[in-house]
Order: structure tokens, then C-alpha cells, then sequence
């Protein structure tokens, strides 16, 4: 467990460092990437966390209640909402440089 945790914050950590290491210079371009890739791989972890607890209690529910499977959908897609939040923080820190 603790090694997927580890290669989920430092994968995306690595990839938008090296992906903007060619147009940006400096330290303030290293901490905003290494932002970045925070934004990414936490928010990957919450989604998981997210998902993996709706899920979970979904499938209880829809085990006792089939007419329930749309409002079990709608809280399973709630929590990968969370990983599309963290993709867009990324993507604004990286491109949005005031």
C-alpha cells in the first residue's frame, strides 16, 4: 500500500517537472511544479479514498435495493470529481502564471 501511495505523489510530481523543466527557469518554477504534481497526486488519493468507500456501501445498498443504482452512480461520480479538481488546479498553476 505505501509503495502505490509513494508512486501516486511522486509520478505526477516527476512528469510536470520534467514537462515545463524545458520552458521554465528557477526556483519559483520548481515549487509550482512541484505544486503541481501535490494537486495531481493528492487528489488522486482522495478519489480513490472517495470511491472506493461509495462503492463499497453502494453495493450494499444495491444488494438489498435495486431502484437505487442511479443514486449510488451519482455518489461514485461525485468522488472522481475530486481527481478532475486536482487535474484542473494543475493545470491553472502550471499555465495561468500571473
Amino acid at each position: 500500500m505505501r509503495k502505490i501511495l509513494l508512486a501516486t505523489l511522486l509520478i505526477p510530481i516527476l512528469v510536470t517537472t520534467l514537462a515545463s523543466a524545458q520552458t521554465s527557469s528557477g526556483t519559483e518554477a520548481a515549487g509550482i511544479n512541484i505544486g503541481a504534481g501535490l494537486a495531481i497526486g493528492l487528489a488522486a488519493v482522495g478519489a480513490g479514498v472517495a470511491v472506493g468507500m461509495a462503492a463499497a456501501a453502494g453495493i450494499g445498498v444495491l444488494t438489498e435495493r435495486r431502484d437505487m443504482f442511479g443514486t449510488v452512480l451519482i455518489f461514485v461520480a461525485i468522488g472522481e470529481g475530486i481527481a478532475v479538481y486536482g487535474i484542473l488546479f494543475a493545470i491553472l498553476m502550471l499555465f495561468a502564471r500571473v
